[in-house]
């Protein structure tokens, strides 16, 4: 099974950024789509692979930790 998650991208450095995963800063690789700072994405094995407005985003979180915290 595949997880991908939702990140805020903070900066962007060619096709490289650096999101945030609630609190967890890590690089990922932004060649498939069209992001800038501030944009939320999904995150699979170190590539955005898709843009979500800000609410999506969001309720997904809160729901994976829901699930993490029960």
């Amino acid at each position: 099974m595949c997880l991908a998650i939702p990140a805020k991208i903070l900066e962007i450095k060619g096709k490289e950024a650096v999101a945030d995963f609630g609190g967890v800063r890590r690089s990922v690789r932004i060649d498939l789509v069209s992001a800038k700072a501030g944009d939320y994405v999904i995150v699979h094995a170190g590539y955005a692979i898709e843009t979500l407005d800000e609410k999506e985003a969001k309720e997904t979180l809160k729901l994976l930790e829901e699930v993490l915290n029960a």
